[in-house]
């Protein structure tokens, strides 16, 4: 009778404790979806079976975590794990609210308490081995705080509690050790001298432990990192589909939706961002992978990706709570003196309502107090955060939006990459040089004919491909032998190429990268009239970030040609035998992946390719390449700009590149080809270690040049 009215008691506890916490689990969400609604609304594109699968490939079969294949097999086993012993909880949930019970699998039952303790041996084991890595190895891009040692207490004892449990109800039901329960039975020989009485207290203690830290741990997820169990799998649904790093263009022309609110571009305010973005903040991990990989953290500049996210995640919190007047952190009488919620009081007490444009209680600026603008000056723009990101967060599209409040709105720029900007809008190249003189490249070589579109109409004549040569190509010294051999390729392949010439104007990266989308549009609409004038069916460059921008960010202005690589091209070329590298190319060669070619474009095939074909070519593969590979430092509109902070980005990818000892450093890309270039010379390996194009090889492989000579 007793014993009965003690289970009665237990029940209502029970029910009292798990409806309090789900009360707050709920006002939790409900908090934080009322904070990234304080963002701009998006079209939602109804593409549900192509984000249900990318739920399976990212979620379930932890595609991005795998990158890391210690952490990601600790993440693994946890996360399954974790999903398992639910099941295991729920039966010994039971076990305490009516001894005898359990869940009703039947003959199979043994089966399912065997296996729930080897899950559950299982999740034990990778919290250890997840200790030991935070810990002991003490990863640089892991966190040592106590936020962090609470979710292994928490999982730890989670897990330890049920095993516990489990073993005092053996001595409490005065069982026999079972072959199902192997832990449990363990438990109950170390502990059997305690008698039934004590194991039904042992039990209790154990199951009331194992409930109160699910519960805990249930309300501390969505105000603490592991918020990610949440919000990443809906970052996952809702992530880009097509075009990674595509930026979203600026409508000039649309008129502030408060007439008497001075008018603004790019994010000045974390209301600023979309709702997509700002779940980005919610979904981060904290694992640390994107400074990890980033170059500017690298070499010691001050920008960090994770950081960048959890700043404005706080800032996104603590704004919320201003607008909003909901606390942010639960139960309040536990933290009542946090600044959150001490905003959201000071929000609820002002009596005033509250708007996304009024935030009193709190008015830290984002820009300048929570991300400085060193940290938005320091990003290349390489997406190699991104890439690593298991929840598909993007940093760049955020640093470039808050760019083009500085350069648009506040006319803050580095003084360097102003005066690019300028060259740019008067001459359309970054150093200022005579736009009439941009087709004078063709003269350096008497063996290469390239005709200008105006040409090739004067003659009658057709054109498959036009070569957009880009500002480098046209002006660069170096960077002009780079056009001149692709050129010289596309005579021998018989394939009809021409130019704009004087005509070609620059792409527009530079500017819409550095923030400044009013130029960039300028530039797009005039390059597209120029384009279609012309009958522009098929655009082919040597500049990756030319060909990013013209395949993936020009259509929106109205650009409709195939937009090819001229690694792509040639690539394609070879395989068809129009060209045959036949001439042997006696080099170790090492390739560098451009951001644009490889992360933006998942172009990592064909200069592989190309260099494979040419006879006498060893390929070597840096530790970092492909999707990892190193950012050169020039993306972003940072290849005008002077590194002022820490090491040169450049050099330390060259020190990649020269410890697999090539004799040639080989790219894609002019720009990286550049920055190369200046970091063997600054290593002072120039004359054993060269650098060239793949089209450089390519031609001296199929021409017959002994030796191309770099100025």
């Amino acid at each position: 009778m007793e014993m009965n009215r003690l289970l009665w008691i237990n029940l209502v506890a029970t029910i009292v404790v798990i409806a309090y916490s789900a009360s707050l689990f709920t006002y939790l969400l409900r908090t934080r979806t009322a904070y990234i609604k304080l963002g701009k609304k998006v079209e939602f594109d109804n593409r549900v079976k192509e984000r249900l699968l990318n739920i399976w490939i990212y979620v379930f079969k932890q595609k991005k975590l795998l990158k890391d294949k210690k952490s990601g097999m600790i993440h693994v086993m946890l996360f399954y794990g974790f999903i398992l012993v639910q099941f295991g909880a729920i039966d010994f949930i039971i076990k305490g609210l009516k001894p005898g019970w359990h869940l009703p699998f039947g003959p199979v039952y043994p089966v399912f308490t065997f296996f729930q303790e080897m899950v559950t041996l299982t999740v034990l084991v990778a919290i250890i081995w997840a200790f030991y890595r935070r810990y002991i190895e003490k990863l640089v891009r892991l966190k040592r705080d106590f936020k962090a040692m609470l979710v292994v207490l928490f999982i730890g004892g989670i897990m330890a509690t049920v095993l516990l449990g489990n073993g005092m109800a053996l001595i409490w039901n005065e069982h026999e050790a079972t072959w199902s329960e192997p832990v449990a039975s363990g438990v109950a020989f170390l502990f059997n001298w305690i008698g039934p009485t004590a194991a039904t207290i042992g039990f209790y203690m154990a199951w009331w432990l194992h409930l109160l830290i699910i519960l805990t741990f249930l309300v501390y997820i969505p105000q603490s990192k592991h918020a990610h169990l949440i919000a990443g799998p809906i970052n996952v649904f809702f992530m880009r589909l097509t075009n990674p790093g595509k930026l979203a263009s600026i409508n000039f022309e649309e008129e502030p939706e408060d007439d008497e609110a001075e008018a603004y571009y790019g994010a000045q305010k974390i209301e600023d961002f979309t709702q997509y973005q700002l779940t980005d903040l919610y979904a981060c991990v904290e694992c640390g992978r994107c400074t990890n990989m980033c170059p500017a953290s690298g070499t010691g500049k001050m920008l960090s990706p994770m950081d960048l996210i959890v700043k404005m995640r706080n800032h996104l919190t603590n704004t919320g709570a201003a607008v909003t007047g909901k606390q942010p952190w639960v139960p309040a009488f536990v933290f009542g003196k946090t600044e959150g919620n001490q905003i959201a009081m000071l929000s609820r007490t002002a009596g005033a309502q509250q708007t996304a444009a009024t935030t009193e209680p709190y008015s830290k600026n984002l820009i300048g107090e929570v991300i400085t603008e060193e940290e938005l000056w320091a990003c290349t723009t390489c997406r190699n955060c991104e890439d690593q990101c298991p929840v598909l967060n993007e940093h760049v599209d955020k640093i470039i939006d808050m760019r083009r409040y500085l350069v648009l709105t506040e006319g803050k720029m580095d003084p360097d990459a102003k005066r690019a900007m300028t060259n740019i809008e008067r001459q359309g190249n970054p150093w200022g040089l005579n736009r009439k003189e941009r087709e004078d490249w063709r003269e350096l070589r008497d063996d290469v004919h390239i005709p200008t579109v105006k040409e090739m109409k004067k003659a009658d004549e057709e054109f498959e491909y036009l070569f957009w040569v880009g500002s480098m190509g046209s002006y660069d010294n170096r960077s002009q032998k780079i056009a001149l051999s692709f050129a010289k390729l596309m005579n021998e392949a018989g394939v009809k190429v021409a130019i704009l010439g004087n005509k070609e104007k620059n792409s527009g990266d530079t500017p819409r990268r550095l923030g400044n989308e009013f130029v960039f549009q300028e530039l797009a609409t005039k390059n597209i009239e120029e384009f279609e004038k012309n009958n522009v069916k098929k655009i082919v460059t040597i500049d990756p970030h030319a060909y990013n921008i013209f395949k993936n960010e020009y259509p929106d202005f109205g650009l409709d040609a195939e937009v090819y690589h001229h690694t792509e091209l040639l690539a394609k070329l070879v395989k068809e035998g129009k060209l045959v590298p036949k001439h042997p190319v006696h080099e170790k060669i090492t390739f560098h992946d451009s951001c644009y070619l490889g992360r933006y474009n998942e172009v990592y095939d064909p200069p592989r390719e190309i260099l494979k074909s040419i006879p006498g070519v060893t390929l070597v593969e840096m530790e970092r390449n492909r999707e990892n590979g190193m950012c050169c430092g020039a993306g972003g509109g940072l290849m005008w700009m002077e590194e002022k902070t820490g090491h040169r980005i450049n050099i330390a990818r060259t020190e990649q590149a020269l410890a697999v000892r090539p004799s040639v450093i080989s790219s894609g890309c002019p720009y990286c080809l550049t920055m190369l270039t200046d970091g063997t010379k600054a290593k002072e390996v120039e004359e054993d270690v060269k650098t060239y194009d793949v089209a450089e090889l390519l031609e001296r492989s199929v021409i017959g040049n002994q030796q191309i000579v770099v100025s």
